[in-house]
């Protein structure tokens, strides 16, 4: 993916020094950032109709899968952009 690292936001300025400075979140991150509510809701879904139990937030193993869900929805969102 070519786009993985291609700054979303990036702000380039130079410094006192000459120095360049380039900040930005990866467009990757700007996309799991905001796939984030949507990997949430999708295991409390997962949670409840499979377990057939009200959900709660583990917090080790909650967040390790809203990470991975979000990510993965991000390179789906770079890999359509490609197409």
């Amino acid at each position: 993916m070519k786009d993985k690292n291609t700054p979303a936001f990036p702000f380039v300025a130079e410094d006192e020094s000459g120095m360049m400075i380039n900040m930005g979140m990866s467009l990757r991150d700007y996309f799991a950032a905001r796939a984030l509510p949507t990997a949430v809701k999708i295991n409390t879904h997962q949670y409840s109709r499979e377990l057939g139990k009200e959900w709660y937030w583990d917090d080790d193993e909650d967040a390790a899968f809203a990470a991975s869900v979000a990510y993965n929805l991000a390179d789906a969102m770079l890999k359509a952009r490609e197409a």
